[in-house]
């Protein structure tokens, strides 16, 4: 059910494969003990085109969406346990963040719930 949609500079692809990356968000996040095996979603959209401040400083931005029902503490230890691994990935990129938003239970709905 989680996905975690990375956003990054184009170099950053250059730097780590995609798969690289995305692996290790999945395995972080897997790592949580907080989401099902097989249920984590993981996608990147690197950008040529972007401003940071009036720069091109490399970035990377995770925007994680999970289902409603986890703790302040248990999401704000799973925020820190994907940017702790990403700087140990990335240690001179100088943007790495991440935020994460709930799912209502009451209005999500995907294909298998029609």
């Amino acid at each position: 059910m989680p996905h975690f949609v990375i956003d990054c500079s184009e170099q950053i692809i250059r730097l780590k494969t995609p798969n690289e990356i995305m692996q290790k968000v999945y395995n972080t996040a897997e790592f949580s003990g907080l989401f099902d095996q097989g249920d984590i979603k993981v996608r990147i959209t690197p950008f040529e085109h972007y401003n940071i401040g009036n720069t091109k400083d490399d970035f990377i931005h995770i925007f994680a969406n999970i289902m409603e029902g986890r703790t302040p503490n248990q999401k704000a230890m799973l925020s820190k346990s994907i940017i702790t691994e990403l700087k140990l990935m990335f240690p001179d990129v100088p943007i790495i963040s991440m935020n994460i938003r709930d799912f209502e239970k009451a209005t999500y709905c995907n294909k298998s719930m029609v």
